[in-house]
């Protein structure tokens, strides 16, 4: 660990539970480390069902101890969603200590009231202060189009959000848990969402949606878990950073929506797939935007890594001792 790095704690054990994604099978099997939810209860199949949508929300549970510390990141595209799915899985809102944004796009902060209001407290809510942003995508079939823009401050603010906007990184979780602020852009090939659009000043600009920040956990004796949300930064910039924040070089898993997908990004997947292969993770969970493609490449790479991400599934870390 070098001298300037952040001195995260190692958190005992972590738990994600994946809340929001696009895609959900009520038939997997469980693996070590890997709990599928059940379709019945007490001896009841279940009239009602997990929900999947184009978006993305984690629940971060991490241990110091006996002591346990529960972090949202994102919360999905519709309003409904985030809380029918944490019912569902009998999770109370009111547990949570901390809400990070990931970025400002909607399939991530869609349910962002109704989740606050859920919480029934003040609660911290961690971003970067571009979120707000009036945000825009322009492609040739569609034209220029207006993205739904996220709730006001003074919306979340109402309704018992603290906000902390911050561009740099920020401890949280009693410090287990680093959100890493806005993520350099090292690697050649990860170049960002082309299209992206933002109104600064009253016009039209190139977003490179700076705002784009990722989740660390040092996980005790294993190493870095990194949790993207979409990772427009790139998952490679993503991980590097989290390494260059707490001076550790072991990356235990990587998590989260690696924005693979699409006809604009099929032309990086090989070099991610090379610069992961370099890391060398234990545990890959690609979710949300990583795309259809890229999953499936993911799968027959990584085969005895790679974990099938399907809502209400949860991730008990480290699965064994490491």
């Amino acid at each position: 660990m070098t001298d300037n790095a952040i001195h995260l704690k190692r958190a005992s054990r972590l738990e994600i539970t994946i809340l929001v994604d696009n895609y959900v099978d009520l038939l997997l099997p469980d693996q070590p480390g890997v709990v599928r939810p059940s379709s019945a209860k007490n001896g009841q199949m279940l009239a009602k069902t997990l929900l999947a949508e184009h978006g993305l929300s984690l629940l971060i549970d991490t241990w110091d101890g006996e002591t346990r510390h529960r972090t949202l990141l994102d919360t999905g595209y519709n309003a409904g969603t985030l809380i029918h799915n944490m019912q569902m899985l009998d999770l109370d809102p009111g547990d949570i200590d901390a809400l990070v944004i990931s970025h400002g796009h909607m399939d991530h902060t869609g349910s962002i009231n109704v989740a606050l209001e859920a919480i029934r407290r003040p609660v911290a809510v961690v971003c970067h202060p571009d979120v707000f942003r009036s945000r825009f995508i322009e492609k040739p079939k569609m034209g220029l189009v207006k993205l739904p823009q996220l709730a006001s401050r003074e919306q979340m603010a109402e309704r018992g959000a603290q906000l902390s906007e911050e561009r740099g990184p920020t401890p949280i979780a009693d410090n287990t848990v680093l959100a890493t602020g806005q993520i350099p852009r090292v690697t050649s090939f990860e170049k960002g969402m082309p299209g992206a659009r933002m109104e600064t000043e009253g016009q039209l600009a190139v977003d490179n949606i700076e705002d784009d920040q990722a989740l660390v956990i040092n996980l005790a004796d294993c190493g870095l878990v990194v949790v993207s949300g979409c990772a427009h930064s790139g998952i490679i910039n993503s991980v590097l950073y989290g390494r260059k924040l707490t001076g550790e070089d072991k990356v235990y898993a990587v998590v989260g929506g690696f924005h693979l997908t699409g006809p604009d990004m099929s032309s990086i997947i090989d070099s991610t797939l090379e610069e992961l292969k370099k890391i060398n993770p234990e545990l890959i969970v690609p979710m949300h935007c990583t795309g259809q493609s890229a999953i499936a490449r993911f799968n027959v790479e990584f085969p005895d890594r790679f974990v099938l991400s399907s809502v209400g599934t949860r991730l008990i870390l480290p699965a064994q001792p490491c």
